[in-house]
């Protein structure tokens, strides 16, 4: 007997067995599990297709890169000696035997494939656009190298151009956003794609390179976002520009610089500035990022935003987005802004505009929205307190000191919105492909009034949309054509 045993009592002993059993029943689920386990023959059949060893992930994934794993784990999660190889060193072909691209595993093609798929049900316009033009084949001969975004979206828009008659060479305008499965669902089709998730810098620039210098293959159109591709071009192979047609630019950065060439007298061929066209400015740059800004930072900090202070950089389209749904669930937002305009704005729509400085010291979370260099710098790091969350929504990561794209690196963005800016940026593709000579100079363009109405309508079917029409009289009194366009050019949504 225990010296700590009351004397006389197995009955006692029972008594304080049954006692501390309830107080501890917390516990039994922990302690007490049966050890039988229990086996659904089907499920686990189906499991062990997949990797057993989950291994480590890429030493360049940290907490800005967590992105699509959330959704695609089965796919991302590789053996630890795939994770050291870099995909340069790979010796890899697809089912046609062809090598003629560089993706992180072309093993992980079906599950991508079934990614694109699921893509195509919401991008239903773009899929339309596919079937209307191509018997044409508006596209044939052209020889498209594209540098976006890697993601089932995008595949969906690559594989239209496919489709309409395009050869394509593509690589990766974001070193952490590339969905390494849909990448290597499109080299399985055939795409000379160049592009996985967590390039080095050197990687991003070789991957480029890999797409513009190839013997027997020269390309004649480029679709870039972000300007990098563009950049290289004119650094390293400017005469690649005497059969270049035309540019199609979708980013703030990328048209930023595309108006500095054409400035300088140094833009030899004709741009098109998808990005201030309305679909991409009010679509994808407003609504995208209102949702897309919180899916971001739930999935990477699981922050509640309610009582939180916030500091937004920027009021554009993009600061706009991430403003109201911010405000939404309860978050104190405040705005730095440089144009009296899009302050003037922010002050009516109920935020504070202030001085970055004024503030960096109190907020829980910084955004920037600029398209700007040196936002946010090392000297407001060190003045922000512990735990204060910094990301950026722009395209490019000179906003921050150290900064990637969190709404792509960090979580995936609605698949609708980023059907209205592939239809666009297809559109756009196909016009300066196909115009006549003389039709555009050496200049930077925006999309045709008609184009940009012509993606709305593309689209209103998904919401069961009825437009109303007008009659002869009523376009006789307002000066339009019934067909459209309805607004001028000068004409702010």
């Amino acid at each position: 007997m225990s010296v700590l045993e009351p004397a006389g009592g197995e009955e006692v002993k029972q008594a304080k067995e049954v006692e501390d059993a309830e107080k501890y029943s917390f516990m039994a689920t922990v302690t007490k599990a049966p050890k039988k386990q229990i086996q659904f023959a089907d499920d686990m059949q189906e499991f062990t297709k997949f990797p057993t060893k989950t291994g480590r992930r890429s030493l360049s994934r940290s907490i800005s890169q967590s992105s699509t794993d959330s959704y695609s784990s089965a796919a991302s999660y590789t053996d630890s000696s795939d994770d050291e190889v870099s995909p340069r060193e790979k010796q890899q072909t697809n089912s046609k035997g062809s090598s003629n691209f560089c993706v992180k595993n072309i093993k992980q093609a079906e599950f991508g494939r079934r990614e694109i798929e699921i893509a195509e049900q919401d991008m239903s316009a773009l899929i339309s656009l596919r079937k209307r033009a191509q018997g044409e084949k508006p596209l044939a001969g052209a020889k498209i190298v594209g540098c976006t975004h890697i993601t089932a979206q995008t595949a969906v828009l690559i594989e239209t151009l496919c489709a309409l008659g395009a050869q394509c060479r593509w690589s990766a305008c974001n070193i952490y956003s590339t969905q390494n499965e849909v990448a290597a669902a499109l080299a399985e089709a055939g795409v000379a794609v160049f592009a996985w998730k967590g390039e080095s810098e050197d990687d991003f620039w070789w991957c480029i390179d890999r797409c513009v210098n190839i013997d027997g293959w020269q390309a004649n159109m480029i679709l870039d976002d972000g300007g990098d591709l563009t950049h290289w071009v004119y650094k390293k192979y400017p005469s690649v520009f005497k059969k270049i047609r035309g540019i199609v630019e979708e980013s703030v950065t990328g048209v930023h610089r595309l108006y500095q060439l054409s400035k300088a007298g140094k833009l030899c061929v004709p741009a098109m500035n998808v990005n201030d066209s309305v679909t991409k400015q009010k679509f994808d740059n407003l609504y995208c990022c209102r949702e897309s800004i919180l899916d971001g930072l739930k999935r990477t900090t699981d922050v509640m935003f309610g009582g939180k202070q916030v500091v937004v950089c920027g009021y554009g389209e993009v600061g706009k987005g991430c403003c109201a749904a911010l405000k939404a669930l309860g978050a104190i937002v405040y705005v730095t802004e440089i144009d009296p305009i899009c302050a003037l704005q922010a002050c009516m729509d109920g935020f504070r505009v202030v001085k970055l400085s004024e503030v960096i010291r109190q907020v829980d979370v910084v955004i920037t929205c600029t398209g700007n260099k040196n936002v946010v710098t090392r000297e407001h790091l060190d003045r922000m307190k512990n735990s204060c969350i910094v990301c950026n929504m722009g395209h490019s990561n000179t906003e921050i000191d150290v900064g990637r794209l969190l709404n792509l690196s960090c979580s995936t963005v609605p698949t609708f919105v980023l059907s209205i800016t592939a239809t666009t940026q297809a559109l756009a593709l196909i016009e300066l492909y196909n115009a006549p000579e003389g039709r555009y100079k050496q200049d930077v363009y925006l999309l045709p009034k008609k184009m940009d109405e012509y993606v709305a309508s593309l689209h209103l079917p998904s919401f069961d949309a009825h437009l109303t029409e007008l009659t002869d009289d009523q376009a006789k009194y307002l000066g339009l054509n019934k067909n459209g366009p309805f607004k001028p050019n000068y004409y702010r949504y």
